[in-house]
């Protein structure tokens, strides 16, 4: 299953040490060179990126549609969209609000952070998602409203 993915889930789940399950999710995970540049501005990512042979690294081919996108979204977002149209990806994973309303118009799958743990748990990779949950607000700076908290916890069956 070819999937691309945004900046902010790789790197959540970098830090929640938890990257390893888009490999078990997905097999291999394509990034945009914008994406990857955005990356390895964190510290040790670009170690991690390179012993993890399963993130391909892609090029965009239409930068015209990039620069388009990129009036509205920034350069990561707009060349993940595009690229995952380009491959006929069958997911894009992202997390901000105006990069997943520009992917759906464009008629793009799309899941975020927060369902690739969803679909973890409901794939037996992961015991509990509420303490990685809590990790990621607590530690990480995640916003994740109370209802949506609730609602993820209730969809896993880990009511608290």
């Amino acid at each position: 299953m070819l999937i691309v993915s945004d900046t902010s889930p790789i790197t959540n789940l970098i830090q929640i040490g938890q990257l390893g399950l888009l490999r078990k999710l997905f097999v291999q995970v394509v990034v945009p060179e914008q994406v990857f540049k955005e990356l390895t501005i964190y510290e040790g990512q670009a170690d991690i990126l390179q012993k993890n042979n399963w993130i391909a690294l892609k090029t965009v081919a239409d930068q015209d549609a990039v620069s388009a996108l990129s009036v509205k979204l920034d350069a990561g977002e707009a060349e993940a969209i595009i690229l995952a149209k380009e491959l006929g990806a069958r997911l894009l994973i992202i997390d901000e609000r105006k990069g997943r309303s520009e992917a759906t118009k464009q008629g793009l799958e799309i899941i975020g952070l927060l369902g690739v743990l969803v679909k973890g748990k409901q794939a037996g990779h992961l015991e509990k998602i509420q303490p990685l949950l809590d990790q990621l607000i607590n530690q990480v700076g995640f916003r994740v409203s109370p209802s949506l908290y609730q609602l993820i916890l209730e969809s896993v069956q880990e009511t608290k």
